[in-house]
């Protein structure tokens, strides 16, 4: 073979192949376009140890806010509300993992949070949360508020505390709205907690068993209710100056991820904030 004749050969082979792989891309476009599946385990992270930097002034909703999370993104995506906003990572400790789970007859999805622990030494327990970043938009102040979550528990479930919603801590000077099912007797209450003191509007029903429930805390001026599935179930008396500000992120299933964290266990969904 001539040298040019040489040089024409190789053109070819690398043509071709060159031809081969183009043709190969499509299968690989597609491969990557597959919807991936959308329950399944949560990326979780690992709460930070540093303690945070010192907050700036805290701020005030200035305007009506109104955020929801349906969790039906899957576990692809980051979890944010319903208008792509708000995004809740999870975090947690000891191994404890958060999962997306469908709901029973439903196409959507709520998140499971883990058993309830058993171990003989609380430190030792697996510890997960949602929580948010810092948002001072959340702050209701004295303004009207609407909080809640559905939930599904059984009494396998239960502690002496199981948190399902909060921004903020009752304590050390620190104001607080929290949704949780507390004791071991599956009653749902609502707090609002700050320079007035704690006030919990408590319903004496059991919501641990096994089906979906639909719970609403709504303060207006000197009133906190809870409504359960649509029915008023519960209501307290707040002072009507009694201001709700913090620089805590929202949080769902836990008020954080150290020891003695209220963790809650069953699957909380359409969790929601509502101010103005």
């Amino acid at each position: 073979m001539s040298r040019k004749g040489w040089w024409l050969a190789l053109a070819v082979v690398v043509l071709a192949g060159g031809v081969a792989h183009f043709y190969r891309l499509p299968a690989y476009g597609i491969a990557l376009h597959t919807p991936a599946a959308r329950a399944g385990a949560l990326a979780m992270s690992v709460s930070p140890s540093a303690p945070p930097m010192p907050p700036a002034p805290i701020g005030i909703a200035s305007g009506p806010v109104s955020i929801r999370y349906t969790f039906d993104g899957g576990v692809g995506k980051p979890i944010t509300d319903v208008n792509g906003g708000h995004e809740l990572r999870p975090v947690g400790e000891n191994g404890g993992i958060l999962r997306l789970v469908r709901q029973q007859g439903s196409s959507g999805l709520a998140v499971s949070y883990p058993d309830r622990c058993k171990l003989a030494q609380e430190r030792d327990c697996p510890r997960a949360i949602l929580e948010g970043a810092r948002d001072d938009t959340l702050n209701p102040g004295v303004r009207k508020l609407n909080y809640g979550a559905s939930i599904l528990m059984t009494h396998a479930d239960l502690s002496d505390g199981a948190n399902v919603v909060q921004k903020g801590y009752s304590v050390g000077g620190v104001s607080q709205y929290k949704l949780q099912v507390d004791h071991r007797l599956g009653h749902p209450s609502c707090v609002l907690a700050g320079s007035g003191g704690i006030h919990r509007a408590e319903a004496l029903l059991d919501v641990a068993d096994g089906r979906w429930h639909n719970l609403s805390c709504i303060r207006r001026r000197d009133r906190l209710t809870l409504d359960v599935d649509g029915t008023r179930r519960a209501e307290v008396a707040v002072p009507a100056e009694l201001s709700i500000a913090n620089a805590e992120p929202l949080r769902v299933g836990g008020k954080g991820t150290n020891r003695g964290n209220d963790q809650f266990a069953g699957e909380i969904d359409n969790v929601f904030v509502a101010i103005g």
